[in-house]
């Protein structure tokens, strides 16, 4: 499993550098948006009824106030929004890089 050897927020994104030499770029909204926490996406149960969540998509101006790392799996990230519950497993963080580069 790649993981981040380095993580930092230059302007309006936040910059992750991966022990395989490779880096990521995700806008801070874009991170904010994705979050896999329920709070964002809602919990399901098993007939597939959605709980919760929020149909909002868009995080204009939310900017990331901190962020640490969860075991060695994930970083948890703070928004300036008060949103904090999301735990993004590295693979994810992969992946929204890379769709950012699309």
């Amino acid at each position: 499993m790649t993981r981040p050897s380095n993580i930092s927020a230059i302007g309006n994104e936040i910059a992750i550098a991966w022990d395989d030499g490779t880096e990521s770029y995700i806008l801070m909204e874009n991170l904010r948006a994705a979050s896999p926490s329920a709070e964002n996406t809602g919990e399901h149960d098993l007939l597939g009824r959605r709980y919760g969540g929020t149909d909002q998509t868009e995080f204009p101006g939310v900017t990331v106030t901190g962020w640490r790392m969860i075991g060695g799996y994930a970083v948890q990230f703070d928004f300036s929004d008060g949103h904090a519950t999301g735990i993004y497993p590295y693979d994810f963080l992969r992946k929204l890089g890379e769709a950012g580069n699309a």
